[in-house]
């Protein structure tokens, strides 16, 4: 396949986060390539903070697509009322879309936050949930970015946070540095968080430092060379 046709057929979720995915590395690989190499490859459980921030990036760049998830009106996830309509499966609870949806309305009443996410005008050329893919220290990596703004050349990753004030400090815990650093490498842009506070609803806006960048390309260049060892190596 051609890089045109492997990008079209990234672009399904199926794909991307399946096995036609799976001979890409991704930002999601870095943290269990350098603590746990062995399981790298194994899927990561759900969880109710993955699907609030799904459900958060769905209702801004894809709204149409928000069917997909299934909402139980249910207080916590013990009742029986949620286990009869979940069967087993991980669903949300009405507060917490009513929470996500409210969240989604502070950001886009915020015109900073709006012309970076949608563009300045109804002619803009940004683009939502773009897949791309290089090649890093010998290895093919892939992303999907949440908001590819071309006018401002900026990868604008929209973040939802339970502490704003110890975003800086998430960002190194959770990986984000080889996220910005494998996206600008991927996109040849600068990269932007958007980020909320979940119980203040605060906004903060957070840019990439060089040694951000830095610390990223250490990590990826480390999670390439783990890789190469119990992957590529008898």
């Amino acid at each position: 396949m051609n890089k045109k046709q492997i990008l079209q057929k990234l672009r399904n979720d199926e794909d991307y986060y399946g096995d036609f995915g799976n001979q890409f590395l991704s930002n999601s690989h870095v943290g269990k390539l350098l603590k746990d190499p062995l399981r790298a490859f194994e899927p990561s459980k759900p969880s109710p903070a993955f699907l609030v921030g799904g459900y958060f990036h769905t209702c801004i760049l894809e709204p149409d697509k928000l069917e997909k998830f299934k909402v139980v009106k249910s207080t916590t996830r013990n009742t029986k009322a949620y286990k009869d309509v979940a069967g087993g499966e991980l669903c949300l609870l009405q507060h917490e879309v009513d929470t996500i949806e409210l969240m989604r309305d502070k950001v886009m009443a915020n015109d900073i936050c709006k012309d970076l996410i949608m563009g300045p005008s109804l002619d803009n050329n940004n683009e939502f949930e773009v897949p791309m893919v290089t090649e890093l220290f010998g290895n093919k990596w892939k992303g999907k970015a949440d908001i590819v703004n071309h006018e401002e050349k900026l990868v604008i990753d929209l973040k939802t946070t339970a502490d704003i004030d110890k975003f800086q400090w998430s960002a190194s815990k959770f990986n984000y540095d080889s996220q910005a650093y494998i996206y600008s490498k991927l996109f040849g842009y600068e990269f932007l968080f958007i980020v909320i506070d979940k119980n203040t609803h605060q906004i903060g806006m957070f840019d990439c430092s060089p040694q951000f960048y830095e610390r990223g390309e250490e990590k990826v260049s480390k999670a390439s060379e783990a890789y190469d060892l119990f992957y590529k190596t008898k």
